[in-house]
């Protein structure tokens, strides 16, 4: 019975999560599903790998539908042994992406429950982490992974304060299951910002037990977490695998380019460039939008209504009410620092108050960690507009270049506030009565004494978009006067709305303080000011109308006349969708292409669109077997153009040049005669050649026969010795060719493709893909999921022994 008593609320807890994450995305109870722009793309992307998949029932990990070809490591490959995998799938029951939000819901309980917080606070600050609006937003355009990240992490931290506190089974335990499925969700840059705030939680601990002098649970903890993280890489390792050696082929790898298309000099070779990473850099005073939600202007489609200034111009100039309503309802009233804004990273005026309420009224020094890690990462999201720390980050900081979007690290207050706004609520009850009084207009003051300065303050600022230039061109200075206008009535409203949101909470606290109200009623009357506020503002951003019938999820592009024209050419080409722009895989879902859309795109083909295919040049395209250009005509609708100079799936050339660095063999390609010269610059390599020069029969041959994404099949005819291009991409780990079962070396050529040494006669040629990475991870991903189990099943043992040794 003491049981049960012990475990009902966290019981109701869970129910009311479930019920939350269905209410919040109910279509999905009607079979519908969100349409998420990033997933329609991944969609298109792993067309042809999912297809193979359900027609052979295994893996290619390798795709031709995307850059010419690429593994299919990021795109969703399914590994054996990936036991973690399915761990996450049982925990993740409900229809997605409720599946997302409950596991928000649920790993921020975890974590307060071990910070000590009771049951009904933590289901309401659960919900308060939840639905803060990037949270939301990021479930809305399919930013699946990050979510994925976000969700695991209050376990990984939740498991590793277990740990320091000498919980070491219950911890070790948590933390090395929540550390695996952390690591499985596969978005690294969420990961590594928040190893900040857990290095800011293992130096408070740390400092702690070594002024206690407590060296023995030092030791113990070290080996607690090394065996944590050794078994949750382990268990992982396929992935990590395959990750590392495809980071190096990606952007994200080392680049051997020292010039710019333009001509001008790389700065730095390795790592994104320094206007990429910061492309997104948070503004310093749009970090206040943090308490109020469209303090800058909320987002680039805001739905500002027909009481808007913009309504009224669009009327007064003629415009049908019908339509002007229409063109209100999204318009770009987001003024801040950032290229493009979906939603604003709205934690609430509740929350912020509580938070700062924390700071004045909870006694325990771990408020600090929270403090500090939500003002490291505040600082660092502001990107470029903070350079001094941003570029000392960038440089020194192991792995920091490879992400970009800097703001995005504002995750970590997004977890960091609510933690400290229910330790504020918690400790405000703990408190005595002179106490509760005192910091509550402690805080109170702060925070809405801060709302009236930014009202006093309203002038200083310009109200100016970065797309204002645009319109003001378009549309004339009217038309931006009056969207200035309405930026300037949503900053007023949304501050009254936050003082007014952040009064009411404080009046309920301090109707508690004079026992007007008990601390249940309170709690879930302030619980449901800050929750209510969150949800409607969530909802501006990802409602309803974002879901759609499962079907135009599942399949997102429908093919055109030109997709079905194009198609009716069985043999195997590629093509180029112009308008793509390399960042579409609107033509992958229907073709070989040498497009796409990835964060990770191989390097060498987005270099290779850059310096050559974005120059027009055609030898170019030809060396790729782009057969088809799909562009569109002056009323927007697809087109095919056939290319007839495509030089095929493999041909002979009569020379093999070879350069000495990547410069030299990109600049060759401006004018190279792809069709009977090849260049490299892996001199080293070519020392096992017989020759350079071929002699070329003309009616030498090399035919694909067979074809497979992870296996081709070719017929080579030739009376001589010679040297044949493959249009294939050139990847050096897992590509195996053979003729007669011999291995053969494999080049690469013309910067991007797969040379081959080839014997006079008529031979089959046969290139497998057959990594090696997934055969060695997997094995590591085996033995490190049952060196888990042993763990557990020693840990269950070690504190049921526990517990009986205490009755």
């Amino acid at each position: 019975m003491n049981l049960l008593k012990k475990f009902y609320p966290h019981a109701l807890a869970v129910l009311g999560f479930v019920l939350v994450s269905i209410i919040y995305f109910y279509p999905v109870l009607q079979g519908k599903k969100i349409y998420q722009s990033d997933i329609a793309q991944y969609t298109g992307m792993a067309k042809e790998q999912n297809d193979f998949r359900a027609n052979e029932n295994t893996e290619p990990y390798w795709t031709n539908s995307a850059f010419g070809g690429m593994p299919t490591y990021q795109l969703g490959a399914k590994y054996p042994n990936d036991f973690i995998g399915n761990l996450d799938d049982v925990i993740r029951f409900l229809p997605r992406p409720a599946d997302y939000l409950f596991l928000y819901f649920l790993g921020f309980y975890v974590l307060l429950l071990v910070l000590k917080i009771d049951p009904l606070k933590a289901f309401f600050g659960a919900l308060a982490f939840g639905l803060s609006t990037y949270l939301i937003i990021i479930l809305g355009v399919g930013h699946n992974a990050k979510a994925h990240a976000i969700a695991y992490i209050p376990f990984v931290i939740a498991g590793t304060i277990l740990v320091y506190k000498k919980k070491y089974i219950i911890g070790g335990l948590l933390a090395m299951f929540a550390t695996a499925l952390e690591i499985n969700a596969n978005h690294f840059q969420m990961t590594y910002y928040f190893l900040f705030l857990l290095l800011i939680i293992g130096i408070y601990y740390s400092v702690k037990l070594v002024k206690s002098k407590d060296y023995k649970a030092i030791v113990k903890i070290k080996l607690t977490f090394l065996v944590t993280i050794i078994l949750a890489l382990g268990a992982n390792a396929t992935n990590l695998l395959a990750t590392k050696e495809y980071a190096d082929f990606s952007t994200r790898g080392k680049n051997e380019l020292t010039y710019n298309p333009d001509g001008s000099k790389v700065e730095g070779t390795n790592g994104l460039s320094y206007d990429y990473i910061t492309e997104y850099s948070y503004g310093v005073a749009e970090s206040l939008n943090i308490f109020s939600a469209r303090l800058f202007g909320g987002s680039n489609s805001e739905n500002i209504g027909t009481q808007s200034k913009m309504y009224e111009f669009m009327v007064g100039q003629g415009v049908p009410e019908g339509q002007a309503a229409e063109f209100a309802s999204g318009l770009p009233t987001y003024w801040g620092d950032q290229p493009i804004v979906a939603a604003p990273a709205y934690i609430g005026a509740v929350v912020f108050f509580l938070a700062i309420l924390a700071l004045f009224i909870d006694k325990r020094k771990l408020k600090y960690v929270f403090l500090s890690g939500a003002i490291l990462s505040l600082v660092l999201s502001w990107g470029k507009n903070f350079s001094i720390i941003t570029d000392l980050m960038i440089d020194y900081m192991p792995l920091y270049n490879k992400f970009r979007a800097v703001s995005s690290i504002q995750v970590v207050l997004e977890l960091c506030m609510p933690i400290l706004a229910i330790m504020g609520l918690q400790a405000f009850f703990k408190a005595e009565k002179e106490v509760q009084f005192k910091a509550l207009w402690q805080s109170a003051a702060v925070v809405l004494g801060l709302i009236v300065a930014l009202f006093l303050f309203k002038g200083m600022f310009a109200f100016s978009g970065g797309s204002d230039g645009y319109y003001l061109q378009s549309y004339g200075p009217e038309f931006v006067d009056a969207l200035k206008e309405d930026r300037k009535s949503m900053y007023s409203a949304d501050l009254l709305r936050s003082g007014f949101l952040i009064a009411l909470a404080a009046f309920l606290l301090w109707m508690a303080n004079k026992n007007k109200l008990n601390q249940q009623k309170t709690v879930i009357l302030v619980g449901l000011v800050m929750v209510l506020d969150l949800f409607f503002i969530a909802k501006n951003y990802v409602s309803k109308d974002d879901f759609v019938p499962a079907s135009q999820v599942d399949v997102p592009f429908a093919a055109t006349p030109a997709d079905m024209q194009i198609l009716q050419d069985t043999t195997h080409y590629r093509v180029l969708e112009i308008d793509g722009n390399m960042s579409s895989a609107r033509a992958s879902y229907f073709h070989k292409s040498i497009g796409g859309y990835s964060a990770v795109k191989p390097q060498r083909m987005q270099q290779l669109f850059d310096y050559q295919i974005a120059q027009n040049n055609i030898d170019v395209l030809n060396m790729l077997n782009v057969k088809y250009l799909i562009q569109t005509d002056s009323t927007g609708n697809y087109f095919p153009t056939l290319n007839p100079e495509a030089n095929g799936n493999a041909w002979f050339v009569k020379e093999l040049k070879l350069v000495k660095d990547a410069d030299a063999e990109m600049k060759s390609l401006d004018s190279l005669d792809t069709k009977n010269i090849a260049i490299s610059q892996n001199i080293v390599d070519f020392k096992s050649l017989s020759l350079l020069n071929f002699e070329k029969d003309s009616i030498a041959t090399i035919e694909l026969k067979k074809y497979k994404p992870n296996h081709l099949v070719y017929e080579s005819n030739n009376s001589k010795a010679g040297f044949g291009v493959f249009s294939e991409m050139y990847y050096k780990n897992g590509w195996k060719a053979t003729i007669k079962g011999k291995e053969l070396p494999i080049y690469r050529v013309n910067y991007v493709l797969r040379g081959l040494e080839i014997p006079a006669g008529k031979h089959t040629i046969e290139f497998k893909f057959e990594p090696e990475v997934v055969k060695t991870g997997s094995a590591i991903a085996l033995y490190s999921f049952i060196g888990m189990i042993l763990i557990l099943i020693g840990g269950i043992y070690l504190e049921y022994k526990k517990s009986n040794s205490k009755d």
